[in-house]
């Protein structure tokens, strides 16, 4: 069967699809932007915080890089094994000083090459220093991969 048709193929006929998306795409963007009816407030209670309450981002840093390297602090200064004690000790009491006699946690951030004696000695000598440690421990895609 054969139908006859009369309209004539025509090498100049535009795809308006694209145009129609954009058109929507647009719309869509003034609709959503637009503020032809005010928003209606939230009404949100905050908590209330004490004057005196320490902030939640006051503590003190311990790293300890693959070179077997400790730094301490957030400036990051450097200190041998044999002094660490005494030098957590004083950054401890001066951030204590500073947030109204709160003492703040110490986070210990050491390199998965750091064999286990000597993470065993800076843990100890941390937990003798502060009564709260936090350890922190980075997984690369690689190791999330095996686990």
């Amino acid at each position: 069967m054969k139908f006859k048709t009369k309209l004539k193929s025509s090498q100049a006929m535009i795809d308006l699809t694209p145009l129609v998306d954009v058109i929507f795409l647009l719309l869509i963007f003034f609709i959503v932007t637009s503020d032809i009816l005010p928003l209606k407030s939230l009404r949100i209670e905050n908590p209330s915080l004490e004057k005196n309450s320490v902030p939640l981002m006051t503590q003190l840093l311990l790293v300890v890089d693959a070179q077997h390297v400790i730094y301490v602090g957030s400036k990051k200064a450097i200190v041998d094994l044999n002094s660490l004690k005494l030098f957590l000790k004083h950054e401890i009491e001066r951030l204590k000083n500073e947030n109204n006699g709160h003492e703040p946690p110490v986070v210990l951030s050491i390199d998965r090459r750091v064999n286990y004696g000597l993470f065993l000695k800076i843990f100890s000598i941390a937990q003798e220093c502060s009564k709260s440690l936090r350890l922190v421990y980075h997984f690369s895609e690689n190791e999330m991969q095996e686990v």
